[in-house]
């Protein structure tokens, strides 16, 4: 049974999820790899874009939940940061903004620019919907399907647009991804976006009652009556991980089975979450999807 939690008194293995640097490092190393599949060395600036841009959506998502919530329904530490700390927050996060922007701005080239805004502007759409247009709406796109989908292709964004040849105007671009050169990586991004949608998911799922009280829809709530399947979701994964490997080679290959590491780990944690406790499993959930480190290392 989960003990009740003393807000504000964090324990230090909190800090990653409070401050919101797990997703950024996952986007980072996940970025890295597809960047592998692809064969392009990315420049300094785009994984430093994304790390800032990452940040900044997750601390935004929570820095309004936070102004949206009554203080007394708030359930975890790291909203109940965002709260304490909002002006301290706001003032780091614009300056992060301002940073993203400069760098932006001496660095990207139009065609990265017109890829980033793509990007950007569905981003700020599901911000705009899920936090204040349709935040109650019972019928809204579950929000873990939009984070996951926007997760996924921020992360191939800049290692597919340099795969690109340089001379290739952005209105061939298309064409071109659907050609056999970007073949490799539709599976492993499709795997990935599943990953990433298992992770929300399971997270929605330990997190209901916070949910509730927040006054916010997760697919979990939404799926009450298929708690089975929910929690077979990490399994499934990577039995269809394995299969796509098994058929695969390389980097592809090697990506698949850091979706089937990610998936069992997440999968055991599930299974554990239980006993140690939402707090623990929240902590841990994101960094069952830093395997590629390990590829990143050895290949």
């Amino acid at each position: 049974m989960e003990r009740r939690i003393k807000l504000g008194h964090p324990h230090w293995w909190q800090w990653l999820v409070i401050l919101s640097l797990d997703a950024p490092l996952v986007a980072l190393v996940w970025q890295a790899l597809f960047a592998r599949i692809l064969y392009v060395d990315l420049p300094w600036h785009q994984p430093t874009l994304l790390g800032l841009a990452v940040w900044v959506i997750y601390v935004a998502d929570r820095w309004i939940e936070g102004w949206l919530l009554k203080p007394e329904s708030v359930q975890t530490q790291r909203h109940h940061f965002y709260i304490a700390w909002r002006w301290p927050v706001l003032g780091v996060s614009i300056a992060a903004v301002l940073l993203a922007l400069t760098i932006a701005m001496t660095h990207l080239p139009s065609r990265e620019w017109v890829a980033s805004l793509i990007l950007v502007l569905p981003t700020l759409a599901y911000l705009l919907s899920h936090q204040f247009v349709h935040r109650g709406h019972p019928l809204r796109v579950p929000k873990e399907l939009c984070i996951a989908s926007l997760f996924a292709l921020g992360t191939v964004l800049a290692p597919a647009v340099f795969a690109l040849p340089p001379e290739l105007s952005f209105g061939h671009a298309v064409h071109v991804i659907g050609s056999a050169r970007f073949s490799p990586i539709g599976l492993p991004l499709g795997l990935f976006g599943l990953l990433c949608l298992t992770n929300l998911v399971l997270i929605s799922a330990w997190e209901k009652e916070v949910d509730v009280r927040h006054g916010q829809t997760s697919l979990a709530l939404q799926l009450s009556s298929r708690r089975q399947f929910i929690h077979g979701l990490p399994w499934l994964l990577a039995l269809l991980g394995l299969s796509t490997a098994m058929r695969s080679r390389g980097m592809v290959q090697m990506t698949e089975l850091c979706v089937v590491m990610s998936a069992l780990f997440l999968g055991v944690l599930d299974r554990f979450e239980y006993r140690i406790g939402r707090q623990a499993a929240r902590a841990l959930v994101d960094l069952t999807l830093l395997t590629p480190i390990a590829v990143l290392l050895l290949t």
